[in-house]
């Protein structure tokens, strides 16, 4: 990319200097003809040009030498925008490719929580179960309710998806 705004550069360079010489080439032209008509001023630059073909054909090379290189110009702008473009959903890719490691991260911590809470809902539940026949004996209800509903959020992929699930612990 930066090659190419050195070759803008220098094709910008280029054609500005073949503007100054093309100016200096006309300030030593000067036609008068500010109060003539179309047609007599028309006439003074064909005169002109039949008088100084050299002068003409020169004028004449630099304006198409212009012309070819802001033609380059225009082709090496667009090849810039192009570039950056590209460059721009680079930095895009590069983005989401960060914020999927950081959220692999965080989805590897939730199954691990999860993981950790179930095997505390488990000793939990024998724990319950120890003590559900006795607390019966003295209060006459359950110690814990809900074991059969209690849930886990665990995190899945299936390739470029991810999904959060319940487990039921």
């Amino acid at each position: 990319m930066q090659q190419i705004q050195a070759e803008i550069a220098a094709l910008n360079s280029q054609i500005q200097v073949l503007q100054q010489e093309r100016a200096a080439l006309n300030i030593n032209k000067a036609i008068s003809g500010g109060n003539d008509s179309p047609l007599a001023t028309v006439e003074a630059y064909r005169r002109h040009a039949r008088e100084n073909p050299q002068l003409s054909a020169e004028l004449k090379g630099i304006d198409d030498a212009i012309a070819a290189l802001e033609m380059q110009l225009h082709h090496k702008q667009a090849e810039l925008a192009c570039c950056q473009i590209e460059s721009k959903q680079l930095t895009q890719q590069q983005q989401l490719d960060e914020a999927k490691r950081v959220a692999q991260v965080h989805a590897q911590r939730v199954n691990q929580l999860a993981g950790e809470l179930s095997t505390e809902i488990r000793l939990l539940k024998a724990c319950a179960d120890y003590l559900s026949p006795m607390y019966w004996q003295v209060y006459y209800k359950p110690f814990i309710t809900g074991f059969k509903t209690i849930s886990v959020p665990y995190v899945r992929s299936d390739g470029e998806v991810w999904t959060i699930v319940n487990r039921i612990v």
